[in-house]
């Protein structure tokens, strides 16, 4: 998708929406400032953990979508909650690039980081085309796809971009095709200083083994990967992205260990909590234990996939598991 905007109307599209969100945040901004430093103190009040605390843009999704919330507003509201990094969601600012324009838009994002004080970590990056489709023509669609995304994180100080390899379920097909398409994005990223990581997000990315042999392949050092806690869903009814699981990996902690030494961000998703606070069907403790063996000491992500609790309820949940968990290693 190109995007073609003169100088004078791109800066004035940059003025417009920081003026706006200077009169429409401030009295949100007086209204949350006791519960923002509440959170900040009760935050500084654990002891400090081996990772620092980044907030996945898409455990606000429904907020942003939905609720009708700018999505310029999620550096403001992730240092309410207590946060140091920020992990952006792509495709939550297509409208705002279809009105002013992309460079506009992460303009934008540059000078509200910076505004709260906040790290940007990292951009996920989905509906850009599949890197590891068999067909060449479509990955190398892809990868173009993907470069201003790229571009975008460097001018943001992200350290990575998250990418998805869907193209096809079948093994060999799916191993040469991603390769191929890694490589050739990766190629282009290390000009940038910028990682291209792989989550396990469906399909054969959620297979470690599978993943990791592919990773190996690539060899390159800005390729690596972005265990997620959660999205172990090898294989979905109808063959489709997402939707009803069929079939998962067989080991999940197997799986976050065999990704960790290319780790170069975790994701800490979550889907529902006891009466203690506890994740319902992972174990926190163990998979932190994992994390810090492999002596990792960057950003893990909070990032909230239940629907039982309201978005911020659940991020907070989140937050506080992954503090009280590392306390106990």
């Amino acid at each position: 998708m190109n995007f073609i905007f003169n100088k004078k109307s791109n800066l004035l599209s940059l003025l417009f929406v920081l003026s706006l969100l200077f009169v429409s945040c401030k009295n949100e901004v007086k209204k949350e400032s006791q519960n923002s430093e509440d959170t900040a103190l009760a935050v500084k009040d654990n002891a400090t953990p081996f990772f620092k605390l980044s907030l996945a843009q898409w455990s606000l999704h429904r907020t942003f979508n939905d609720d009708g919330v700018s999505p310029f507003q999620f550096a403001e509201m992730s240092k309410n909650m207590g946060f140091e990094g920020l992990e952006y969601v792509n495709h939550l600012y297509m409208n705002q690039i279809q009105e002013m324009g992309f460079d506009a838009v992460i303009d934008s994002l540059n000078v509200l980081s910076k505004k709260h004080g906040l790290q940007n970590v990292l951009i996920m990056v989905d509906g850009e085309g599949d890197l590891a489709d068999p067909s060449e023509d479509v990955r190398n669609a892809a990868v173009e796809n993907h470069k201003k995304w790229i571009d975008a994180a460097a001018k943001l100080g992200c350290h990575s971009i998250r990418v998805n390899t869907f193209g096809t379920n079948d093994p060999e097909i799916w191993r040469t095709a991603v390769v191929d398409g890694l490589k050739k994005l990766s190629t282009y990223a290390a000009t940038k200083n910028i990682n291209v990581l792989c989550e396990n997000h469906g399909w054969l990315s959620s297979d470690a083994d599978l993943l990791m042999a592919a990773i190996k392949e690539v060899n390159m050092e800005n390729c690596g990967t972005l265990p997620d806690f959660g999205n172990w869903c090898v294989k979905r009814k109808d063959g489709a992205k997402w939707g009803d699981c069929e079939e998962e990996y067989k080991d999940k902690y197997r799986g976050i260990e065999l990704m960790m030494p290319e780790a170069e961000a975790v994701s800490a998703k979550a889907y529902d909590f006891d009466e203690n606070g506890n994740e319902t069907t992972l174990d926190f403790v163990r998979i932190l234990k994992i994390v810090k063996e492999a002596e990792y000491n960057g950003f893990i992500g909070v990032e909230y996939e239940g629907d039982r609790l309201s978005e911020k309820e659940g991020v907070i949940v989140i937050r506080d598991l992954l503090l009280k968990s590392a306390k106990q290693l």
